[in-house]
C-alpha cells in the first residue's frame, strides 16, 4: 500500500473508533448515587390525605389494577358497594390537593404513575377523577382484614405462582 492511501485507511478506522466509542458512551447506564438516581427516576406523588391505605404500597402499586377489577366484578355482578378498594374510596384520599382530582395534571396520583409507566389511563373516560364530598373514607377506615374477601384475594395473590417444571 502506498503512504497516501495507507494515511487515509488509518483515519478511517481511527473516526470509526471514535464513532464506537460516542455511541457506546452515550448509551451506557449512568451510574449515580441511589439517592439521586432514586428520587430522579421515580414519578413525583403527593401524599395521601388517608391515614393508611387498604394495603402496603409495594403491593397496591402492582396489585392495585387486578383489585379494582376484583372490585368491579363484585360492584357491577354482585352488587356490593362501599368496600374497601372502591374507585370512590381511592379518589377521596388520593386527589391532589392542588387540582382536586386524581387525573387532570402531570402530577395527579394516577397521572403521575402511568405517565412514568407509559400505561394509558380508561378508568376516567366513565368515572369522575374528582371525589364527592362524601367519598372521603371515615377516620375509622381499616386495612383489609383477615376474614373478608378482599383479604383472601390478597394473600392469594402474594403467594409464589406455582412451578411449570
Amino acid at each position: 500500500m502506498k503512504p497516501p492511501q495507507r494515511r487515509a485507511s488509518v483515519r478511517r478506522a481511527a473516526a470509526l473508533f471514535a464513532l464506537v466509542v460516542v455511541v457506546l458512551a452515550s448509551t451506557a447506564p449512568v451510574r449515580a448515587d441511589r439517592s439521586t438516581a432514586r428520587s430522579s427516576l421515580e414519578p413525583p406523588i403527593e401524599r395521601a390525605r388517608g391515614d393508611r391505605c387498604i394495603a402496603d404500597p409495594a403491593f397496591m402499586r402492582r396489585n392495585h389494577m387486578d383489585l379494582l377489577k376484583h372490585q368491579r366484578t363484585e360492584t357491577v355482578h354482585e352488587g356490593v358497594r362501599g368496600s374497601a378498594a372502591s374507585l370512590k374510596g381511592c379518589i377521596g384520599c388520593h386527589a391532589s390537593g392542588a387540582t382536586g382530582s386524581v387525573a387532570m395534571a402531570k402530577t395527579d396520583f394516577c397521572v403521575s404513575c402511568h405517565s412514568y409507566a407509559a400505561v394509558k389511563i380508561d378508568c376516567f373516560e366513565c368515572h369522575a377523577s374528582k371525589p364527592d364530598p362524601t367519598a372521603v373514607l371515615p377516620t375509622n377506615h381499616k386495612r383489609v382484614g383477615a376474614g373478608d374477601a378482599l383479604s383472601r384475594l390478597v394473600a392469594q395473590w402474594r403467594q409464589p405462582a406455582p412451578s411449570t417444571r
